[in-house]
């Protein structure tokens, strides 16, 4: 089971030192379970990191360059491909997603022709200067999470900030969307279902999850659940709001943990928690360039340098949570680099169902970290930010191949390789990436530089 939160920082949590928020849930998981300090999404933006999590794969190595999908954009798994969901249904497990998508959705325009508001996925970079494209919303919805794995879905095409404003019940949206949407905060125009409300978005989706689960009995099923907080606009429902003490984005973090609980007592009921393999990350780091949604003292991102969409670690590097006493028996902490990208081996492998050949590519299995071995060997990580640029990070050292951080953070820079100048850090002696080795450690950065190469032109 997968619990993926959009936006929340390593800093966050309290089991990794957050003093703002509570979040007893999950502490209290990861009091009984593992932690990894080195965890990182393959992207530091949702589209591209959510990708890699469901395939194992990275994302760059298809035609999305850079940035994300907009809401009405094509998908962007590729029929056939295997994801968590496809190896665990064809072994006989149930599956169900919840809660965002923006993976990319078959759309189908009034005319009746495929909605092509975006070529392919490379031009689907959200613009929002990209007027809403005449959609029929009646028709059936092609490319998602049915033909991908998933036996049920109910959630939403994106994040809260993108129409269309509704719900998503199979491959059908629910009720009448013929309204301009009310904005809140940073939302895009369009259009919103009768019954939509930001508030209650999440708490509609966990409802649903926790019906399916209760449903299946004890029968093998695979949830994965994508909340919409604490992505913009921070809208905390009222059980939620003032709960913490960094603001409204604070109180969405909560909102997290709260779904996380509701999760765990079903399983309780159903006297499967112990045997349910639970896992609690997120896509991508925090974004930290709207002060006036989290106290300024809170520091989202923890001690890493840069937020959400950078190259810096603050936008990739991962709270990373796992329960499973029946697999687990002994709590730890993981301290080697790993990557979402993992999931997919390690599920398999947990679950004893064979990968096809090809598949997962760019993940492997880490079941022997989480049960507390480690084999001593540097792990090659490649790191990607919202504009296209590379990282590489092999035992201590990481290679910034950017002028800049490639995201959000000042300064924003472009992508750049040798011999164009990047930036080179020992994460063990500067976890901060304040020093820049790049002229002092040139062999350094050739190696990285030429695995890099290897990764990007191996078939």
């Amino acid at each position: 089971m997968l619990i993926l939160a959009d936006d929340m920082g390593w800093g966050d949590l309290g089991c990794y030192g957050a003093t703002h928020i509570d979040t007893p849930q999950i502490d209290r998981l990861a009091a009984k379970g593992v932690r990894a300090l080195d965890a990182h999404s393959s992207s530091a933006v949702c589209t591209p990191s959510r990708y890699g999590v469901l395939t194992g794969r990275y994302c760059w190595r298809g035609p999305l360059k850079s940035g994300v999908l907009g809401p009405f954009s094509p998908p962007i798994i590729e029929p056939g491909r295997t994801t968590i969901a496809s190896l665990l249904r064809a072994n006989g497990y149930r599956t169900g997603a919840f809660g965002k998508w923006h993976l990319g959705l078959g759309w189908t325009s009034n005319d009746g022709s495929v909605c092509d508001a975006f070529s392919t996925p490379e031009s689907a970079a959200w613009d929002p200067l990209n007027p809403e494209p005449e959609i029929d919303y009646s028709v059936p919805l092609t490319g998602g999470p049915l033909e991908l794995g998933f036996d049920r879905f109910f959630g939403t095409a994106g994040s809260l900030d993108m129409p269309p404003y509704c719900f998503i019940d199979q491959d059908r949206p629910l009720g009448a969307l013929v309204a301009q949407k009310q904005l809140v905060g940073n939302q895009r125009p369009g259009l919103a279902a009768d019954d939509w409300v930001d508030s209650d978005v999440d708490a509609r989706v966990v409802r649903q999850a926790v019906d399916w689960l209760e449903t299946a009995g004890t029968t093998p099923f695979f949830l994965y659940l994508a909340t919409a907080a604490p992505h913009r606009p921070n809208v905390p429902p009222v059980f939620a709001a003032g709960t913490s003490r960094a603001g409204v984005r604070g109180d969405c973090v909560g909102v997290v943990d709260w779904a996380v609980g509701q999760v765990v007592e079903a399983l309780e009921r159903l006297g499967m928690l112990d045997d349910t393999l639970l896992i609690v990350t997120s896509d991508n780091g925090a974004p930290t360039r709207f002060p006036e949604e989290s106290d300024p003292a809170h520091a989202p991102n923890g001690p890493w340098r840069g937020q959400k969409a950078d190259i810096w670690e603050g936008g990739h590097r991962e709270p990373f949570v796992v329960h499973w006493p029946a697999g687990i028996p002994e709590s730890g902490v993981i301290e080697q680099a790993i990557s979402l990208t993992d999931l997919l081996p390690t599920i398999a492998a947990a679950t004893d169902c064979a990968l096809p050949e090809g598949a997962a590519e760019d993940g492997r299995s880490i079941l022997y970290l989480l049960r507390g071995s480690a084999d001593g060997v540097d792990r090659t990580l490649v790191h990607h930010s919202n504009d296209g640029s590379f990282g590489v990070r092999r035992g201590r050292y990481k290679a910034v191949f950017s002028t800049g951080s490639g995201g959000f953070s000042e300064p924003v820079g472009h992508p750049a390789e040798p011999p164009q100048r990047g930036t080179l850090f020992d994460l063990v002696s500067d976890p901060g990436e304040q020093s820049d080795l790049w002229e002092a450690r040139p062999e350094i950065v050739a190696e990285l530089h030429a695995e890099l190469e290897a990764e990007r032109t191996r078939p």
